[in-house]
């Protein structure tokens, strides 16, 4: 027997951290070039303000250098494989977590009667742990084709009482 998952369920990014995820896989592409904001925003589609308002929180964050000067402009301060996409969310987004509790404890209301408060922190875990193991060298890959659903074998689930 398999479970077949087809349902849809979404988690969200803004669309600045979308957008910064664009202009970094465009730089990822060649890596030691140093770009220009304005070549960032051409070469993307993304506007000048969006471009620079990223660029600013990147290097911030330490995902890019900044060069001032003629020849200035921004660089990768690794390369793309040594950078996660839990990094460049986390720059612009935060910690990553789907729920407040997951975060800080004091932000629920129902925190000092919750059960399954700890619980969201596996979750959290996981979600963390699956975007740091796809670094931006990776988006930049050339897309292969993905299974429409995912088979997952009963065989291979395993119930764990508390």
């Amino acid at each position: 027997m398999v479970l077949n998952y087809t349902g849809s369920f979404m988690l969200r990014i803004s669309k600045l951290t979308d957008y910064a995820i664009i202009v970094l896989g465009h730089m990822a592409r060649e890596p030691e070039r140093t770009y220009a904001a304005t070549d960032l925003a051409d070469s993307t589609g993304v506007a000048i303000p969006t471009v620079s308002k990223i660029l600013k929180i990147l290097t911030k964050a330490d995902i890019l250098k900044s060069t001032r000067g003629a020849k200035g402009g921004y660089q990768l301060t690794r390369p793309p494989a040594k950078t996660s996409v839990a990094t460049i969310i986390y720059a612009l987004e935060g910690p990553i977590a789907l729920t407040e509790c997951g975060l800080e404890h004091d932000q629920c209301q129902q925190s000092s009667s919750c059960q399954i408060r700890g619980n969201w922190g596996v979750i959290n875990r996981a979600i963390r742990t699956a975007l740091e193991s796809v670094s931006l060298a990776d988006m930049v890959m050339p897309l292969t084709k993905a299974p429409e659903e995912i088979r997952i074998p009963v065989s291979t689930l395993h119930y764990q009482p508390r």
